[in-house]
């Protein structure tokens, strides 16, 4: 197993990993794999869009450091789990409105206590933003309308002043009728409205299609 750019992501080939918190245990039936007396669980970039972003991403996001983050958009847990994993010392934060979904996600937090769920809508970031505090990253992968407009409230509420972000922004719940382009376009500048330094866009496909995410430094 080989490490990469992305302190506390590894790699096997072309297959993304992290070091399993807890050995023995699997979060969605992904594969476990050891090197030596570490247990490796394997990171599938069509289940986690984090996961695409940081086989296509032109640059790695910044890890170190990092000591809180906020999840929008947790649902089940995967990628929660594997940064549970990549930020052992980290207080994760993970947003779900669906109690559907946050019945697995808690489940999951009791097996990790670094991962915090909150069952809440993101839209409306003041009834947790005094529970989260300012965190160190801001990640958003949430299925509806108004996605750009969601991520600026809560980076005004809870990202530190140089923290960053990462906007998974999925084209279609914006918007059926305009083009990728134009959604991203929007995006942009919704978020450069609230002062937000903006990176370039990178396409998820194949990985996720009519996904692109949009690196963001508060």
């Amino acid at each position: 197993m080989d490490g990469t750019a992305y302190p506390g992501v590894y790699r096997e080939g072309r297959e993304l990993y992290t070091i399993n918190a807890r050995p023995g245990v699997r979060v969605s039936g992904e594969a476990l794999t050891r090197d030596g007396d570490t247990e490796f669980r394997h990171w599938d970039p069509f289940r986690s869009k984090l996961a695409a972003y940081l086989l296509k991403g032109p640059r790695p996001p910044t890890f170190e450091g990092v000591r809180s983050v906020l999840y929008l958009g947790a649902s089940h847990g995967t990628t929660a789990s594997h940064l549970s994993d990549l930020l052992p010392e980290a207080r994760i934060f993970a947003i779900e409105k669906s109690p559907r979904s946050f019945a697995p996600l808690l489940r999951l937090a009791r097996q990790r206590s670094n991962l915090l769920p909150i069952l809440a809508d993101a839209q409306l970031p003041e009834r947790y933003a005094a529970d989260v505090g300012l965190v160190d990253l801001l990640y958003q992968d949430v299925a509806q309308r108004g996605q750009a407009r969601i991520f600026t409230e809560n980076a005004s509420a809870c990202l530190r002043r140089g923290g960053r972000g990462l906007l998974m922004l999925k084209v279609r719940s914006v918007s059926q009728s305009l083009s990728a382009r134009e959604v991203v376009a929007d995006a942009r500048e919704e978020l450069l409205a609230r002062r937000l330094t903006v990176g370039a866009p990178v396409d998820l496909a194949p990985f996720s299609r009519e996904h692109l995410a949009l690196p963001v430094v508060g």
